[in-house]
């Protein structure tokens, strides 16, 4: 199994939620990790909660829908750390609405952030993945195989981002760096304006963040020979209403 000690880890959106449970398993494992979020404050916050004595974290304000601002982000990381070992492309966001009341604004915030931003992701930090012969890791959702009704804009952005990460994963290779993309289902997190803190006993049934954080760790463990490419994650009951 590889040692993740002193690797550095780049996660998009990960000041709460996914990302930060995510970020909580590697710093567990010895890994530096940068977290971006659009607000400096929470990326901060949530870095000085995560730094412990083995490993560091950065908090920086990057907003995926913007090029620049990820190229800022990664150049940061790479100051701080001197490397970039892995990228987890987890920022997004959902709008759910009839097609009738759905609106344009809604539709290309969802689109620009959950699937454009990982484009960016991409082009920002690949040439540091080179180097390190990486692993890019994006977060889709069952979503992205299975839709609903409501679902036209974040259907349409999981879709894609499952598609994207597959062709990625043959594109990069030869390179070296390994793509996978984790399919999860109900997680237990801040998304769409859910309170997972009020809500703890009725949302235990549910995927919780270390979970997720947990997969990460043992996919970046396993031997580079071989790779699970996508990754479907569900909670193994079923919500006892």
């Amino acid at each position: 199994m590889n040692n993740l000690k002193n690797k550095t880890a780049f996660i998009t959106g990960g000041s709460k939620g996914i990302g930060f449970g995510i970020a909580q398993a590697l710093i567990n494992q010895g890994v530096n990790v940068a977290i971006t979020s659009r607000s400096l404050e929470s990326a901060e916050k949530a870095a000085k909660q995560l730094t412990t004595t083995d490993a560091k974290a950065l908090g920086l304000e990057a907003d995926v829908r913007n090029l620049k601002d990820q190229e800022e982000a990664i150049k940061k990381t790479v100051a701080e750390f001197g490397q970039v070992d892995f990228v987890i492309a987890n920022a997004g966001l959902g709008h759910f609405a009839n097609i009738t009341d759905l609106t344009p604004t809604q539709w290309n915030e969802t689109i620009d952030t959950n699937l454009t931003g990982v484009f960016y992701t991409v082009k920002s930090s690949l040439e540091e993945l080179k180097k390190s012969e990486g692993y890019f890791i994006t977060i889709s959702s069952l979503a992205g195989t299975n839709f609903f009704p409501q679902g036209t804009a974040y259907n349409a952005s999981k879709f894609g981002l499952t598609g994207f990460s597959q062709a990625l994963m043959l594109d990069v290779r030869e390179y070296g760096i390994s793509v996978s993309t984790i399919m999860p289902g109900s997680v237990s997190t801040h998304f769409n304006g859910n309170d997972p803190e009020e809500k703890k006993e009725a949302e235990a049934w549910k995927i919780q963040i270390e979970d997720i954080g947990e997969i990460v760790v043992d996919l970046f463990k396993m031997n580079k020979r071989t790779l699970p490419s996508k990754i479907e994650v569900r909670p193994s009951r079923p919500d006892k209403k």
